[in-house]
């Protein structure tokens, strides 16, 4: 894709009492729901031509929405904004099953680009709800991925907020409660929400498995590591990336002395740096690596050239292509690209 230009970074090389490196955490950057969400936008643009549309941002990085429009995307809140029989993209949060009617109104051929993560926390609500069970969704009102979730559960979903929700929601049925979780939520506020929700409701039910995101998880465990040797961590990541955000706040809670949220390298402040020894650095799910290796850069001017990947955990899953789009691409005999080989496990 091409590249959206941006200012050049030049920072001061200003002296601090020790020695000056950067701890890079791994894993960082793209997940395999959101390499998936990207290459089934770029690879629908390569079939089809511009335009093709996408209900809401692909993904949380204002980086790759730009690159994308630069494409012939076109971004758009909801399917009525989209002409009748044109293609339409599901964005890697999800939708409900209302916004899926809309569009088979509307004769849209669409490509869901859903995190198959994300699927699976939405076949779950489903079920649950045809079970009759009370549903508690820890998640940020607003959030795509929680809207998308709610619809698959009904009038069964009630959204738990932040862990002092906890102490006052209501349910009709105390002992018939069970709770899901947005996927890219912090993994400790979440199990304190959980906590306090037992603590009112000691009947309440566990998910099958865990719905945050192993993405989610890595990133905060290496971030974790990082932050406790670290006077600033720098996070590369959109103000609408929920993952991005907690990366900051867990970098605080584990040791960072100071801790900010960036989208590109020309963001960096000059006074951050000051007295700084050791630079954290690490990315949201939704960035591509090209955003900090910029990063990365601009800190090498501010002498900061000695660079450590500290790396806790091997990432290995891929996800197949939307099977809208891998149908239309088998027919072309014009393969798949991307991660479109199918998935292998995660470690």
């Amino acid at each position: 894709m091409p590249r959206v230009p941006r200012p050049a970074v030049t920072l001061e090389d200003r002296p601090v009492d020790g020695h000056k490196r950067v701890l890079l955490a791994a894993p960082r950057g793209y997940c395999a729901g959101v390499d998936r969400a990207v290459v089934a936008v770029d690879k629908a643009l390569e079939r089809y031509g511009s335009p093709v549309y996408v209900r809401k941002q692909i993904v949380h990085n204002k980086h790759v929405v730009s690159e994308l429009e630069q494409r012939g995307a076109i971004f758009v809140d909801e399917v009525d904004e989209v002409p009748e029989g044109s293609h339409l993209v599901f964005s890697a949060h999800g939708v409900s099953p209302m916004v899926k009617e809309a569009a088979a109104e509307r004769e849209l051929q669409t490509i869901d680009a859903t995190c198959p993560l994300v699927t699976k926390v939405h076949r779950e609500a489903t079920r649950f709800a045809k079970q009759d069970r009370q549903i508690l969704l820890i998640g940020h009102v607003g959030h795509e991925e929680v809207e998308g979730t709610a619809g698959h559960g009904g009038e069964n979903v009630t959204i738990v907020n932040s862990p002092d929700e906890a102490d006052t929601v209501v349910v009709p049925d105390p002992d018939n409660v069970v709770w899901l979780s947005q996927t890219t939520l912090s993994v400790d506020e979440t199990m304190e929400t959980v906590n306090r929700l037992r603590a009112r409701f000691p009947n309440l039910q566990n998910p099958p498995s865990d719905d945050i995101c192993y993405a989610t998880q890595n990133r905060q465990v290496a971030i974790k590591k990082v932050a406790a040797e670290s006077d600033l961590v720098i996070v590369v990541g959109s103000s609408n990336s929920s993952n991005s955000v907690r990366l900051v706040e867990v970098a605080l809670q584990h040791g960072a002395k100071a801790s900010y949220r960036i989208d590109y390298a020309d963001e960096i402040q000059q006074e951050w740096l000051d007295g700084v020894e050791t630079v954290g650095v690490t990315s949201g799910a939704s960035v591509p690596e090209v955003l900090v290796q910029e990063t990365i850069d601009a800190l090498a001017t501010a002498g900061y050239g000695d660079v450590a990947e500290v790396q806790t955990a091997v990432e290995d899953l891929m996800f197949s292509l939307p099977k809208e789009l891998r149908k239309d691409l088998e027919h072309d005999d014009r393969g798949l690209g991307g991660h479109g080989g199918g998935v292998s496990s995660k470690s």
